[in-house]
């Protein structure tokens, strides 16, 4: 099996997270142009990100294990997949590729390069949502890995179009994602303020799903039992 350096692997995070964020945030700004039909918004913003997510974790998962999420690194940092002192390195790697995917893409729109976002995320069914979309990614992930390696891309992608449409807040699932999309006064935008109510919620979810998941993938050890020898 082929290993990858750790410079190499952070590149992988930075590169994927940032064309993860380019995509959210791109895709609406295009929705948002085309239509003022908020669903059909939406719609758009959901597919390009589900299939973005299958391309990107096929891509670069053999470099890094495309987390492209702290609280998936922190997932597999708690069940001892990625060593601890590699896991403040991923988290960084995560964050500025984040910041520099929202760039990107305002770039690419000709907008400012950094906006504060006003758009209101908040309350406490935002945060169940969160929470409830975190575990439910992190679920599928470690299933999917247990189960069904290659399927894992398809499986991620597919949880995130259906998360972005059965929570309320859409489904960002990803400490990073929300992060840089703090700085997008666009469709994807979150209020700076609404961050710590989002992320707690997402790594409380992660959290929750390792418990979970933790248990229900650990296989039994079947005793069978040993015939008894008959006693002359």
């Amino acid at each position: 099996m082929t290993t990858f350096d750790l410079p190499r692997r952070l590149a992988a995070e930075a590169l994927g997270t940032g064309l993860l964020v380019a995509t959210v945030v791109g895709s609406g700004i295009t929705a948002e142009t085309l239509t003022h039909d908020e669903a059909l918004a939406l719609l758009g913003n959901t597919l390009a990100t589900g299939a973005m997510l299958v391309v990107l974790i096929t891509a670069l998962r053999p470099i890094s294990g495309a987390h492209f999420n702290p609280a998936v690194s922190l997932v597999f940092c708690l069940n001892r997949s990625l060593p601890a002192r590699d896991l403040p390195a991923y988290l960084v790697a995560q964050a500025a590729g984040g910041i520099a995917g929202t760039i990107a893409a305002h770039l690419m729109f000709a907008l400012p390069v950094l906006e504060v976002a006003t758009r209101l995320r908040a309350g406490p069914a935002q945060w169940f949502s969160e929470t409830v979309a975190t575990f439910g990614l992190v679920a599928v992930i470690l299933s999917g890995l247990r189960f069904d390696q290659r399927a894992v891309p398809w499986l991620v992608g597919l949880y995130i179009t259906g998360a972005y449409w059965f929570t309320a807040s859409t489904s960002f699932a990803n400490p990073a994602v929300a992060l840089a999309r703090s700085i997008t006064n666009t469709f994807s935008g979150i209020r700076p303020i609404d961050l710590p109510g989002f992320i707690v919620a997402e790594l409380l979810g992660a959290l929750i799903a390792l418990a979970l998941m933790s248990w229900l993938l650990r296989p039994e050890t079947i005793r069978q039992s040993q015939p008894q020898k008959v006693k002359p």
